[in-house]
């Protein structure tokens, strides 16, 4: 993305228009509609008063990604009891349909044994519970399978 579609789309997530940001800014629409435009840019100074505006730090707005956002949001919004109801295997098989047929393939109490006497040592070594113990071991597999994927 460039500049001027994030401030697009971080203005229109704000669901604020051209007119209102305009108006909080002390400048046109026509300005506000070329830093959208990419026809110009956004002093550093009306930069951080957009960022504000839309919530963001000066590093989201430039990098602003509006599918990241909406994440970042459900998963903020998200409870325990919302997330008892949802079935992640099945959510993410639509996706990635190995989810959906390995339990018939995979030696899982193997696995399962494996992973369990990891958790416990994070939880003894480091004093975590049951859920950070899973959430770093789960990090920790990302980033080793992120890092040889590429």
């Amino acid at each position: 993305m460039n500049l001027g579609n994030n401030l697009f789309q971080a203005r229109k997530k704000a669901g604020l228009s051209q007119e209102d940001v305009a108006e909080k800014l002390g400048v046109s629409r026509q300005t506000i509609s070329k830093w959208e435009t990419d026809e110009t840019v956004p002093d550093i100074y009306q930069s951080k008063k957009l960022a504000k505006l839309y919530h963001l730090s000066l590093d989201e707005l430039i990098e602003f990604d509006v599918d990241l956002k909406e994440i970042e949001g459900v998963i903020k919004n998200t409870n325990e009891e919302k997330e008892a109801k949802i079935d992640w295997t099945n959510a993410w098989s639509k996706k990635y349909p190995v989810l959906a047929t390995y339990q018939k393939e995979v030696d899982i109490e193997k696995y399962a044994f494996q992973m369990r006497e990891m958790l416990d040592n994070l939880k003894n070594q480091y004093h975590y519970n049951n859920l950070d113990s899973m959430l770093v071991l789960k990090d920790i597999l990302y980033h080793e399978w992120k890092d040889k994927k590429c």
